[in-house]
């Protein structure tokens, strides 16, 4: 059975059509009205509130949890200063992504640790013998993710402290109506964000205060489907749509390295021993089978295969998470994961696993399309990601 949100009392009086997604057993919203269009324009023009509380969160103290998290995460955490947040994948010893999130230092022995899948008997496996604790405080910890030019204005008007002076990447405490809150610079969207992490039994306040003080600014509140446009834009991953964990893939094939997953800046091989280490050294030095790379579909090639039938171009209004092939010429050499029309690039886009040594930036593929029950092919190119990155996000 779906649980509520600590903010479902709110979230499900403003569901114009109530409708819901599953997320980590509980309701999460798709969208709040007829279509996500106005909810995604917020994120690019003003401001957009996420309820993201379905996220799992560890708390990790003790004399021994940078040790731990050091052995388990693929990033330096020893290296981490307080109040530092760090983006970072974790595998199992053969170098495959068993899952991905955040870790935040929030003292010298004290860190909280986000993920999309449960990892606690995971840490508690990798933690024999250490001197800390593992708290699972997922139901404990509402949070909300506030994304979008405006967000730092809002925030501003109604939390204790300016939030000026937040980096990038950064955490800070802070109070809304007296209520303790932490607020980092992190979010999903690619866009200038922030996200607050709130006590549940303390969480309504918490949004009242947002929702009033965003009034003026056009904050609006957003539900998955706007989010799912925004983190393709910002060529950012979905566990179990862009990868899929090693511990759910049937046959090897399914599984992924953080290199070929194109996270290889977040992989430290100087530090000491952690899970996947010595595969991951491997695939360094032979390189990579595969890399995930950017797409952009050639909207008049997509064009020209409706017009043959009388039709004007059709793709879905929201983003697809189905797999695509695509083929340099009659060789498939991969498949997109996710594709979506970008409002604010007003292009076809589309994030991809492409083989080597087609996977160069540059190089003209093609995507399969249907068109009229039958399957086409139309023409793209690989480019960089992320697709979409305002000069905003991290001044």
């Amino acid at each position: 059975m779906l649980q509520n949100t600590p903010f479902h009392a709110r979230t499900s009086a403003i569901n114009q059509l109530q409708n819901w997604r599953r997320w980590s057993g509980y309701y999460a919203a798709g969208l709040y009205e007829m279509t996500h269009e106005r909810e995604y324009w917020a994120i690019r023009n003003s401001a957009a509130l996420f309820d993201v509380s379905p996220l799992m969160k560890y708390l990790i103290s003790g004399k021994d949890a940078a040790r731990l998290l050091d052995r388990v995460v693929t990033r330096n955490v020893q290296k981490m200063s307080i109040g530092q947040v760090i983006y970072t994948p974790w595998c199992n010893a053969d170098g495959k992504v068993l899952d991905d999130g955040t870790i935040s230092r929030l003292n010298e022995n004290t860190f909280r640790m986000t993920s999309a899948d449960p990892n606690l008997r995971w840490l508690n496996m990798n933690a024999v013998g250490m001197d800390l604790s593992i708290t699972d405080i997922s139901a404990d910890l509402a949070a909300l993710s506030l994304q979008g030019p405006k967000a730092r204005i809002i925030l501003n008007k109604c939390a204790a402290k300016s939030l000026d002076a937040l980096k990038y990447f950064r955490l800070m405490e802070n109070t809304i109506r007296d209520i303790p809150i932490h607020i980092s610079r992190t979010g999903y969207t690619g866009d200038l964000g922030f996200e607050i992490w709130i006590a549940a039994s303390q969480a309504l306040p918490v949004w009242d205060a947002l929702m009033e003080a965003g009034h003026a600014y056009g904050l609006t509140p957003a539900g998955m489907l706007a989010l799912d446009v925004a983190r393709v834009e910002a060529g950012l991953i979905l566990i179990e749509t862009d990868y899929t964990a090693a511990t759910h893939a049937i046959i090897e094939s399914q599984k992924s390295s953080p290199l070929e997953l194109g996270l290889g800046w977040a992989v430290d091989l100087e530090k000491p021993a952690f899970n996947g280490k010595q595969a991951l050294q491997q695939e360094m030095s032979l390189g990579s089978e595969w890399r995930f790379v950017g797409l952009e579909i050639d909207w008049s090639g997509m064009e020209r295969l409706f017009h043959q039938v009388g039709l004007p171009p059709q793709i879905p209004a929201t983003t697809l998470r189905a797999s695509l092939p695509v083929f340099e010429g009659d060789t498939q050499v991969g498949y997109a994961s996710s594709s979506t029309w970008s409002p604010v690039l007003k292009k076809y886009i589309a994030l991809a696993h492409i083989k080597k040594p087609y996977y160069e930036i540059g190089t003209d593929v093609q995507i399969e399309v249907t068109v009229e029950h039958q399957r086409k092919y139309s023409p793209a190119r690989i480019v960089k990601t992320p697709f979409y990155e305002p000069e905003w996000k991290k001044k």
